[in-house]
């Protein structure tokens, strides 16, 4: 018979944790089982002062721990080979001798099966396109987390907005520079305050926004575009948010503006395009298509490239869930969507002569089309 088994660390094996929804820092095992009558039985194998917890939480018919299946000769006393161990054990009471595992398999649960005569198989798709096909549990997480990261990046966003600016431009607040690190600082207390962890923010202002992954330091300036990506993750649900918005303290020059209208134009189409069906690839080439059509590039700027080259360099989005960046890509090669994928529309312009302007916004697909889980103004001016 054939089974299938997901094992690893439910807290860092986070395709683990969303078949089983329950947390935790041991290691842990979920054994698909076929029965007689067509359908399935799960047990999970799980450390013995969890199974109580886990009998309440866990998505699994049964809860076991590795002392019930004890092989001949004992459990080690090392947990992850342990639970390998009763794993194995499991599956050789139960008559399996093949089972189908993942690709987040960890290898000692392998040799463990093997070396009591299962045949082990991995399914290098097993789990991907469930994982895209975000449930209602999982929608609604998602949405919890974009609100408070919006919130976080309007608290940001008029932070630099509001500060007074000092004679030679350098933005003041409390009577003292304000920085990236500063900026950056509030954004982690305020996402703590509120049960989130978080990633170190980008807050690039000038001409280091013009990377796109340029985490930005230093003092900020009036009239410069001020790239904000916030991506925390919920500590109780383990999902996260990621949003993007761009502030320019004071007047906002003519090229900005020209940069700002292209990317949320381009942002707008990227969200008409996306719907079930269609190829991630195909609301990436929407994107550009509008890029172009203001006269920006879409390509990385030649080596010979004078500094006020302006292009979108990166693709217009990705899946997220528990993992920040997951499938699919919106980009070259991305894949057909489905109903219930997460993703962030994120367009933005570079110039390594001004910066960058870049908007991100978190959908969800639907069997219409797309449900847009950002309600945060796209402007450049929050004061």
């Amino acid at each position: 018979m054939n089974a299938t088994v997901m094992a690893g660390i439910p807290a860092t094996n986070l395709s683990l944790y969303r078949r089983i929804r329950f947390s935790v820092g041991d290691p842990a095992a979920i054994i698909e089982l076929p029965r007689v009558d067509g359908r399935s039985e799960s047990v999970l194998i799980i450390r013995d002062i969890e199974m109580a917890r886990a009998r309440k939480s866990a998505r699994a018919d049964r809860v076991q721990c590795p002392a019930d299946f004890t092989p001949t000769g004992g459990l080690s006393g090392d947990r992850e080979t342990a639970t390998a161990q009763s794993v194995a054990e499991f599956l050789r009471r139960e008559n399996i001798t093949r089972i189908t595992a993942d690709r987040t398999l960890p290898l000692i649960f392998a040799h463990h099966m093997q070396k009591a005569g299962i045949a082990v198989e991995c399914d290098t798709e097993m789990g991907i396109i469930e994982r895209r096909m975000k449930d209602a549990q999982e929608a609604a997480w998602l949405c919890e987390a974009q609100q408070t990261t919006e919130a976080a990046m309007r608290m940001a966003c008029e932070l630099v907005a509001r500060a007074a600016a000092r004679s030679d431009g350098v933005l003041m607040h409390d009577n003292a520079p304000l920085t990236a690190e500063r900026v950056r600082s509030a954004i982690d207390y305020f996402l703590l305050d509120r049960g989130y962890s978080n990633p170190m923010s980008i807050v690039a202002a000038g001409p280091l926004g013009g990377d796109c992954h340029e985490h930005g330091h230093g003092e900020i300036r009036t009239g410069e575009p001020v790239i904000i990506d916030i991506f925390p993750r919920n500590r109780a649900t383990l999902y996260n948010g990621d949003c993007t918005r761009t502030v320019v303290h004071g007047a906002i020059s003519d090229q900005l503006q020209r940069m700002h209208a292209a990317v949320v134009e381009a942002k707008a189409a990227a969200i008409a395009a996306i719907r079930p069906g269609v190829a991630g690839e195909t609301v990436h080439e929407a994107t550009r298509a509008v890029i172009r059509r203001h006269g920006f590039g879409t390509t990385l700027p030649p080596a010979d490239a004078p500094d006020d080259y302006c292009a979108m360099t990166h693709g217009t989005g990705h899946g997220i869930g528990l993992d920040v960046h997951e499938p699919p890509l919106l980009a070259a090669g991305g894949p057909p969507l489905v109903v219930g994928d997460a993703l962030t529309v994120e367009p933005g312009l570079y110039s390594k002569a001004i910066g960058g302007v870049r908007v991100e916004d978190m959908v969800v697909v639907t069997a219409g089309g797309c449900e847009n889980l950002n309600s945060l103004p796209e402007t450049l001016a929050w004061d």
